[in-house]
């Protein structure tokens, strides 16, 4: 959420949070905030994993008529399982890091050795 909400305040742009499912009690919502038919929108995540809760928030949004033009998230492991699922939903998703530069990374500053890598 926090990561959302700085890109929304940056943007000047609305900002709703999916619920993994609809709450309840109270008004019983799945989503917060301003979700309306035909609004563009971009889902902000932390990590990309399987991409499981990623298109589960899609499909909300869909079924609220929303327009979801993509997926933007700080890291991912780069799961093949997490790639195939956004290409069978015609979604792209978009990374600033992932596990591979990481290790990479953590390789070259010796935080990883040569040894534990190929573990």
């Amino acid at each position: 959420i926090p990561h959302a909400a700085w890109v929304s305040e940056r943007l000047e742009l609305p900002m709703c949070y999916v619920r993994s499912q609809a709450k309840a009690h109270g008004k019983g919502k799945q989503i917060e905030g301003q979700a309306e038919p035909g609004q563009r929108v971009v889902i902000i995540e932390d990590l990309i994993s399987t991409g499981g809760s990623s298109l589960a928030a899609v499909r909300a949004l869909k079924e609220a008529g929303c327009e979801v033009l993509g997926v933007a998230a700080i890291f991912t492991y780069g799961l093949e399982k997490a790639k195939q699922a956004f290409a069978e939903e015609n979604l792209p998703a978009y990374t600033l890091t992932d596990y591979n530069t990481l290790i990479e990374t953590a390789v070259r500053l010796g935080a990883v050795s040569e040894h534990d890598l190929a573990t």
